[in-house]
C-alpha cells in the first residue's frame, strides 16, 4: 500500500519538473494522479466480489504483482516523447489500487480481537498515508529541477528504479509470507461471520442492503466529500506552494510530509481511541468540524509569505483530515455488521473517487481562473456540508452488539468471553 500511494503522488508532488521533461500541459500531469481515481470506480464491485469469493491472500498477490509491473513499465518512459508509457505504468499501478485499498478493514476484521480491531485498521491505513508521505518528500530530492534534459531523465530514472525495485521486493515477500487467515477467528462477531453457510451470502443482495441503509448511504457522500478535498489537496499542492513561493519545490514536499505525519498521528490517536471509548459518531464528528476549521486557517494563511505559518496549518490539516480515513471505515464497519468490510470500504472508496475527480479538476480550474483561495474556498463549502450531514448519521453499532451479545451468552453459559475456547466458531445455538 505504501509502494502503491508513492506511486499515485509521486508526478503532483514535483508536477512543475514533469511539465517541463515531458512538454505536456499541468493538467495532463494532474490526470497520471486522477487515472487512479477513475480506474477505481468501475473496477471496485469485481474486485469486492473477487475478495468475498477467494479472499485476503488472492488479493494481495494481484495487487503487489500489478504495484511491481506497473513501475517497470515507467523505466521505458525515460524520454520526452515517451509520455505515453508512463500514463500506461501508472493506469497499471492504478489497477493495483483497486485491490490494495479494501485491504485494511477487512485485515483488522479477520486477524484482530474486538479491543484492537480499530487500531489495527489505522495502522494499516498507515502504509497508504506513509507512502503519500514518502511520494511527497523523496521526488523533489531525487529530481531536482534542472533545464538538461538528459540530466533530468538521469534524476526520473533513479527514482523509477528504487520504485521498481521496492515493489518487486514487496511482491515476492507477499508471495513467501502474506496468509489468508489465522487458525481461529479472533472475535466472536468474526466467528459468526465463518460460520455461516456460503449459500446464504449473495453479493449482489449484499450491495443493495448497503445501498438501502440510510445511515450508511449518509456516511459514504460525508465520507466522499472529505476524502476527496484531501485528493484533490494532495494533487494540487505543488501547483498551490509554487505559486506563492517560486522555487520552492523541496519545501512544497515537505509541506505534504507534514500533511501526511500529522494524519499518521490523528489516525492512530483515533483509533485507540475508537477501540477504548466505541463513541464512533461523536469521534467522526468532532473529527470532521476540525478539518473544515483547518481547512479555513490553511485558506487564509497559504498567501501570508510565512512559510512555516504553512507548515504549521497543514500540520493541523493533516491531524483531523487525514486522522479521518480509518475513522471512515471503522465506522462504516459498525454501520454494515455483518456485511463484509471490503464491500463497504469499497464504497466508500468509490465515493472518495468520485468526488476526488470532480474536486481536482474543480478546484484546478478554480484557481487557474481565479487564484488558489477561491480554490481552497470552493474545498471549505463541501467540508461545511459534510459536517452538516455526519450530524444526521445515526450511531447504530450493529458490530459491537454482535460482540456484546455474544459475550453474555457466552457468559450465561459459564464459558470465558475470550481466550483459547472462545476461538472457535460459535454453534448454532451460540449464534442464535
Amino acid at each position: 500500500s505504501l509502494c502503491n500511494a508513492f506511486q499515485w503522488i509521486q508526478y503532483g508532488s514535483i508536477n512543475n519538473v514533469f511539465v517541463q521533461f515531458y512538454g505536456v500541459s499541468a493538467f495532463a500531469i494532474d490526470w497520471l494522479s486522477l487515472s487512479y481515481m477513475l480506474t477505481y470506480i468501475p473496477l471496485l464491485f469485481p474486485v469486492a466480489w473477487l475478495l468475498d469469493k477467494r479472499g485476503l491472500r488472492l488479493i494481495a498477490l494481484v495487487g503487489s504483482a500489478f504495484n511491481a509491473v506497473g513501475a517497470w513499465v515507467k523505466l521505458g518512459s525515460l524520454k520526452p516523447h515517451l509520455f505515453p508509457v508512463t500514463v500506461l505504468g501508472q493506469v497499471i499501478c492504478s489497477l493495483a489500487q483497486v485491490f490494495i485499498l479494501g485491504m485494511p478493514s477487512r485485515i483488522a476484521s479477520v486477524w484482530f480481537g474486538s479491543h484492537e480491531v480499530s487500531t489495527a485498521c489505522s495502522i494499516a491505513v498507515f502504509g497508504n498515508q506513509l507512502g503519500i508521505a514518502v511520494g511527497f518528500l523523496v521526488p523533489p530530492v531525487l529530481v531536482p529541477n534542472v533545464e538538461d534534459v538528459e540530466k533530468l531523465a538521469y534524476h526520473i530514472s533513479i527514482m523509477f528504479f528504487m520504485t521498481a525495485g521496492v515493489a518487486t521486493a514487496l511482491f515476492i515477500l507477499v508471495v513467501i509470507v502474506f496468509k489468508e487467515k489465522p487458525p481461529h477467528p479472533p472475535s466472536r462477531a468474526q466467528a459468526l461471520i465463518q460460520s455461516r453457510p456460503t449459500e446464504e451470502y449473495s453479493y449482489m443482495q449484499s450491495i443493495l442492503r448497503l445501498l438501502c441503509n440510510a445511515n450508511f448511504l449518509l456516511l459514504m457522500i460525508t465520507y466522499g466529500l472529505s476524502t476527496g478535498c484531501f485528493y484533490a489537496l494532495s494533487t494540487l499542492l505543488n501547483r498551490m506552494v509554487i505559486h506563492h513561493y517560486p522555487g520552492e519545490e523541496v519545501n512544497a514536499g515537505r509541506i505534504g510530509l507534514t500533511i501526511i505525519l500529522s494524519g499518521m498521528v490523528g489516525a492512530l490517536i483515533s483509533g485507540i481511541w475508537l477501540d477504548r471509548t466505541k463513541t464512533y459518531k461523536q469521534t467522526t464528528l468532532v473529527v470532521y468540524i476540525m478539518s473544515l476549521v483547518a481547512m479555513i486557517v490553511y485558506t487564509f494563511t497559504l498567501s501570508l509569505g510565512h512559510l512555516w505559518v504553512v507548515f504549521v496549518a497543514a500540520g493541523m490539516l493533516g491531524f483531523f483530515m487525514t486522522g479521518y480515513l480509518p475513522l471512515g471505515f471503522e465506522f462504516a464497519a459498525e454501520l454494515t455488521y455483518p456485511e463484509s468490510e471490503g464491500t463497504s470500504s469499497g464504497l466508500l472508496n468509490v465515493s472518495a473517487q468520485i468526488f476526488g475527480i470532480a474536486f481536482t479538476i474543480g478546484q484546478g480550474q478554480i484557481m487557474d481562473c481565479f487564484g488558489t483561495k477561491a480554490g481552497n474556498l470552493f474545498l471549505c463549502s463541501f467540508l461545511f456540508l459534510g459536517t452538516v450531514m455526519t450530524a444526521f448519521i445515526k450511531a447504530d453499532l450493529r458490530r459491537q452488539q454482535a460482540n456484546l451479545d455474544n459475550e453474555q451468552t457466552v457468559i450465561r453459559s459459564g464459558e470465558r468471553p475470550e481466550g483459547p475456547r472462545s476461538s472457535s466458531a460459535p454453534t448454532s445455538s451460540s449464534a442464535q
